[in-house]
């Protein structure tokens, strides 16, 4: 069983100096580390990807699990481990959850990787 990694508060979008700058403290390295991880899954990128396609409208849990396939559980074990990360927001609308990317959190991460990124 792999070792799971402390929590910490991933509600904001990461803010540290970019990894390039220089080596960086271990705290920022574990924020750095955590927001990855939640990445490094081809289904979480696929959603990802899905809801960065929506823009503003976002997306229901039985939506995209229908896109991807699998089980409205499934796809909601994936987007609560994106919304711990500061990755995806989600928001109850009557019967229905509406989950939107997080564009900050993302080009926040994109720039704490390599600040000449084009994001």
């Amino acid at each position: 069983m792999p070792k799971a990694l402390p929590a910490i508060d991933m509600s904001a979008p990461v803010c540290c100096a970019p990894v390039a700058a220089g080596p960086i403290d271990d705290a920022a390295a574990l924020e750095v580390a955590l927001r990855l991880k939640a990445l490094a899954d081809p289904v979480r990128v696929k959603l990802m990807s899905m809801l960065l396609a929506k823009r503003e409208i976002g997306e229901n849990g039985g939506d995209l699990a229908a896109a991807v396939g699998l089980s409205e559980s499934t796809v909601s074990h994936h987007l609560g481990q994106l919304r711990k990360a500061g990755l995806v927001d989600s928001e109850r609308i009557g019967m229905n959850v509406v989950h939107r990317a997080r564009r900050d959190a993302l080009s926040a991460l994109c720039v704490v990787l390599d600040p000449d990124c084009c994001c």
